[in-house]
């Protein structure tokens, strides 16, 4: 699975550079997002990679599923990976390409689980802390997890900060097992 994840690295990169040369990086993004989500259906996948279709007949197929959704630049880098037998890249190379894009701009996703669903002072509040922290533009998705009891659990790149109270449960255990209080 690492070899895979480089290889889309790879292929992002490369897109990620004619992209930048041609003024086109919105376009790239948008294109690898909807090829990637195109041709995800795992009958799709199945008939791309099938060697016993001549290419041809696969290339109609990418073809036909693609469109004139996506830029001829974009549908060629899917047709290249069908060539090459890694048809199943196609959305590991969307993901890394849009990660080096939000690199690139300064964005920075987080995830917020909290017990219940935040209000809008809540998600202001948090969206303004989390803003100091990071210093770009910040992308939240929240999601509601009851198990973690209250308050919330902020996932910000690689980072993981607990304010749950499920944690601090766990926390104040742990440190009275080992007899630390």
């Amino acid at each position: 699975m690492k070899n895979a994840r480089g290889s889309a690295r790879r292929y992002a990169e490369a897109a990620f550079q004619i992209a930048d040369q041609d003024g086109t990086l919105d376009v790239w993004l948008k294109d690898l997002d909807l090829a990637a989500a195109l041709l995800e259906p795992p009958d799709v996948q199945r008939l791309l990679a099938n060697p016993a279709i001549p290419i041809p007949v696969r290339a109609d197929a990418v073809g036909q599923a693609l469109g004139t959704r996506v830029s001829e630049k974009a549908r060629n880098l899917v047709l290249l990976l069908m060539r090459r037998g890694r048809v199943d890249l196609v959305g590991a190379v969307a993901a890394a390409y849009r990660a080096e894009y939000e690199r690139r701009n300064g964005i920075v996703r987080a995830t917020v689980i909290s017990a219940t669903p935040l209000d809008a002072a809540e998600q202001a509040a948090i969206r303004q802390r989390l803003g100091q922290m990071v210093g770009g533009t910040l992308e939240i998705e929240q999601h509601v997890d009851p198990a973690i009891l209250g308050g919330v659990i902020v996932r910000l790149g690689d980072r993981m900060i607990d304010g749950s109270v499920r944690g601090r449960l766990e926390r104040l255990r742990s440190r009275l097992e080992a007899g630390v209080i």
